[in-house]
């Protein structure tokens, strides 16, 4: 499976794009982030690129990290594309490592597909502490996942002023 666009639009809606460096929200300094919220060794202080730049890497990594660990991960379970895009957005964000150990994907493996969409709710924290922005993204990823558009799913998520 490939991302569509509307799990393309829910990621670039959450992660924005910064075309140069910037310090992780949560601890306010690294890792470093550039694009749509790409981390990684190459990512350092001062980095600037384009957003052609950015897109290719954002694209890149879908494709070359994110898609085929989300299928690894679902082993035989079929899942609906907007569920697909729900998780890739999650695994982007967590990391595939979380997402493969998280209560989430155990409950969609074991058929408990609403056990598994109230677990995106419980990904709130960064840094150990809860953040709006990062449940306002859960209630939108759990909005896709459970079948609303990404337009639907966004706008569920900044309906969110108070974390519960």
């Amino acid at each position: 499976m490939k991302t569509s666009d509307d799990g393309i639009k829910l990621m670039h809606y959450y992660e924005s794009c910064g075309l140069s460096a910037y310090p992780d929200p949560a601890t306010g300094g690294p890792p470093w982030t550039i694009g749509w919220g790409e981390t990684g060794p190459d990512v350092k202080r001062g980095m600037t690129i384009t957003q052609q730049d950015a897109d290719q890497r954002f694209a890149s990594r879908l494709a070359r990290e994110f898609e085929p660990g989300v299928i690894a991960a679902l082993g035989s379970i079929k899942v609906s594309q907007k569920q697909f895009d729900a998780l890739v957005s999650f695994a982007y964000n967590v990391g595939l490592a979380n997402l493969r150990s998280s209560t989430l994907l155990r409950k969609l493996l074991a058929g408990d597909e609403a056990g598994a969409a109230n677990q995106f709710l419980r990904w709130d924290k960064a840094a150990g502490k809860r953040m709006l922005g990062l449940y306002r993204r859960r209630v939108s990823e759990r909005a896709l996942f459970v079948g609303e558009c990404a337009e639907e799913a966004i706008a569920a998520g900044q309906a969110v002023r108070t974390l519960p």
